[in-house]
């Protein structure tokens, strides 16, 4: 899946709006279960249903809410991966390989018109170059891969998140009403409950399988890095030169 900039901005939007959503119904929760308990006809055992029913939903939302705003933090990152993709793509890896065709003896201008013992010289020393360049072009098309990954990775969190967070305001909505109810019980105190902290284990799961992956991600970066180090085609570190003796 392509990264579409105009559609995880959209995603960005309905998660920013979606937190403040939840924040103002989890603020409803105890007034709401408050407010019902109080009344003269609510049994006590009911009441002490209500209230510890909604402490429990207030618990939930409240580490639904951090967990988001903590995500939330990372929420650029897809897009910054995205312009480094194409960077090391298209401009470095691009450049590279230009450099690794027009080094190649054949395609040398200056031949056409040098000939010699110094040209034969010259196009014998300059051969290590294209290969330096292709390594680096290589090298670039690799990290390119590896960032292209954890973009679509990172944007296919988001956009799960943001389907968990449209889902959860739904049941808090639900929860809201069931707490200002007169018809009341233990089970369906319990039942409020267990509806609230089904999103508690999507976020957990969608957190854990991205972690996973930029996990395997992150081993494929060492590898590259160990690969820039690698100075097989660079003598003594450095870019070949192209001059005898040099």
């Amino acid at each position: 899946m392509a990264f579409n900039a105009a559609q995880y901005e959209a995603t960005t939007q309905k998660l920013t709006t979606g937190i403040q959503t939840l924040s103002e119904k989890v603020n409803q929760v105890g007034p709401k279960a408050e407010s019902t308990a109080n009344h003269w006809y609510v049994p006590d055992f009911i009441g002490d249903a209500l209230i510890w029913a909604a402490n429990k939903v207030i618990e939930f939302g409240n580490w639904v809410l951090g967990k988001l705003k903590e995500l939330m933090e990372g929420v650029a990152a897809p897009v910054y991966m995205a312009i480094h993709t194409w960077t090391w793509q298209s401009e470095i890896r691009g450049g590279a390989s230009g450099v690794a065709g027009t080094t190649t003896a054949d395609q040398l201008q200056s031949l056409k018109h040098w000939t010699g013992e110094a040209a034969t010289s010259y196009t014998n020393a300059v051969k290590a170059q294209p290969i330096a360049a292709a390594k680096i072009g290589t090298t670039a098309d690799k990290v390119a891969t590896g960032l292209a990954l954890c973009t679509t990775a990172g944007a296919a969190f988001y956009v799960s998140l943001a389907v968990i967070l449209a889902q959860y305001i739904v049941t808090m909505i639900g929860a809201i009403a069931a707490l200002g109810s007169v018809v009341f019980s233990w089970a369906g105190a319990a039942l409020i409950v267990g509806d609230t902290s089904v999103s508690v284990g999507y976020i957990i799961t969608a957190v854990t399988a991205l972690a996973a992956l930029l996990g395997a991600q992150a081993q494929q970066m060492a590898a590259i890095e160990g690969e820039a180090r690698d100075m097989t085609t660079y003598p003594n570190g450095h870019w070949p030169v192209a001059a005898p003796g040099a």
